[in-house]
């Protein structure tokens, strides 16, 4: 049998049966054109150093040719953003350094005089948000930064939308606790063990 498969999404043709199937993977370029400037966002959100994104954005529509077949075709910004979850996660794994710059920027943040109680509060708001466990800030940031309702937020972690919904009220109960119980300057070492 002699099989015909254009490069990009286009009509697949049988010479079998002469019959002609639309590709069933969506055309990557209207994919790429679409969501490029919010996997963009989504990593120049979470990066210490933004001129990693690039590279990390690459990464994710690198998976999403290969794996072309699984994009779903109305909702593929969440699935999108569950690939760049595991893309960071796996540069971050390999970072050696990300823990010592976090630790000079807190230190920084600390030592610069605030410019009024709002600044303060700001200050405050960002150490207590640094100080929850990794699985809750990414929760919230994907609610906060990335506008995702909670069937979204499900798709992007690949999980319930129950499960989602869960997670982000424990991780949003967390948050509330922590900036309850402390004071502006005043943060304490995140407590360990804690899970979402």
């Amino acid at each position: 049998m002699t099989r015909t498969v254009p490069a990009r999404g286009g009509p697949r043709e049988d010479s079998e049966d002469g019959m002609v199937d639309p590709d069933p993977r969506p055309d990557f370029e209207s994919l790429f054109r679409s969501h490029h400037d919010d996997v963009l966002r989504y990593f120049v959100r979470r990066l210490d150093v933004r001129a990693d994104a690039a590279d990390l954005v690459a990464e994710t529509f690198l998976v999403a040719w290969r794996r072309a077949d699984d994009v779903p075709r109305g909702g593929a910004l969440p699935w999108l953003y569950g690939v760049a979850r595991r893309v960071l996660a796996n540069h971050r794994r390999g970072e050696t350094r990300r823990h010592g710059l976090a630790d000079k920027l807190r230190d920084d943040l600390r030592s610069m005089p605030p410019e009024s109680e709002t600044a303060l509060e700001v200050q405050h708001a960002a150490e207590v948000f640094r100080q929850l466990p990794e699985a809750d800030r990414e929760l919230l940031s994907l609610v906060a930064w990335e506008g995702l309702d909670t069937a979204q937020l499900a798709a992007a972690l690949g999980c319930s939308r129950s499960t989602a919904a869960v997670r982000l009220h424990r991780a949003r109960r967390r948050l509330e606790r922590m900036l309850n119980q402390t004071t502006p300057g005043r943060v304490p070492a995140r407590a360990r063990g804690e899970r979402a």
